[in-house]
């Protein structure tokens, strides 16, 4: 078991991207939501499963096993919502790892950049393209997005 503790950002702009190749990533929910989330995902040509708590604060417990390709295939057809579709890059900065996520699909126009910390006082710095924080609003959780693409906000 790990213990994620991240932090998300919407972004100023896109000078994140200038060199950085990101990894096509599709993933899909098989539970009901409301809990704990259970989700198959495919990166590159990697599979996973991942079952996470429920977020107390910004902390949740992880669970995450490396599955074969075709077993992921076979999941995303026992999916509760539609498969959400991104690229993500990883991008080094001051010590941390920041992964931006540039969605396609249903939520193409959305981009969000995550962090994960080993506390959840740990202090970073934020790369200048870093902008409003939204960490705890459920909006930008992938699983509400399966449900409720960035396409249809208003």
């Amino acid at each position: 078991m790990n213990l994620e503790i991240e932090r998300k950002f919407l972004l100023k702009d896109d000078s994140w991207k200038a060199g950085n190749i990101g990894i096509h990533y599709k993933q899909a929910y098989l539970n009901e939501p409301g809990g704990n989330t259970v989700r198959v995902r495919i990166e590159g040509d990697e599979a996973k499963l991942t079952i996470k708590s429920k977020a107390i604060g910004i902390s949740r417990q992880e669970f995450e096993y490396t599955i074969p390709l075709a077993d992921a295939e076979a999941l995303f057809l026992l999916a509760r919502t539609p498969i959400v579709e991104k690229y993500r890059y990883k991008i080094p900065y001051a010590g941390n790892i920041w992964e931006v996520d540039e969605f396609v699909g249903q939520n193409e126009g959305l981009v969000v950049a995550e962090i994960e910390l080993n506390s959840e006082n740990q202090a970073f710095e934020k790369p200048s393209w870093i902008g409003d924080e939204v960490t705890g609003d459920k909006r930008y959780y992938n699983s509400h997005l399966a449900r409720h693409p960035y396409s249809e906000w208003k």
